[in-house]
């Protein structure tokens, strides 16, 4: 895309322009998730439906980042990894609203093997 509507692209009115149609894009799907709001009912086969495929992908990106991580994750052995998210799902299904104990438990694991691995080099 050479120019917006001839606009120069080094111009402070062209990042003006494509923040204007991102905002666009973005405002108009909420806006129409505003006004079928009322209209979905969240007993509905379709929501259902659509409530598995968001628990599936967010399940699925967990995996990938427990599996695949990226960064200073991927420095550490899988085997923390593994601990760390099996202590916390533990956690997380034997209590009722066990989601913040979970995520801190979760994560006072990781930052305790990490800091006890004997393979770390100060």
């Amino acid at each position: 895309m050479e120019s917006l509507l001839n606009i120069p692209k080094g111009s402070a009115l062209w990042a003006w322009g494509i923040l204007f149609f991102a905002a666009l894009g973005t405002y108009a799907w909420r806006g129409l998730g505003v006004m079928l709001s009322g209209r979905i009912k969240q007993d509905s086969p379709l929501f259902g439906w659509i409530t598995c495929v968001t628990y599936a992908m967010v399940a699925a990106l967990v995996v990938r980042i427990i599996v695949l991580p990226v960064g200073v994750l991927a420095e550490t052995p899988m085997a923390y990894r593994l601990i760390a998210t099996g202590s916390a799902l533990a956690i997380m299904v034997s209590k009722k609203n066990g989601l913040v104990p979970a995520i801190s438990i979760g994560t006072l694991l990781m930052i305790v093997l990490g800091w006890l691995d004997p393979l770390s080099s100060p």
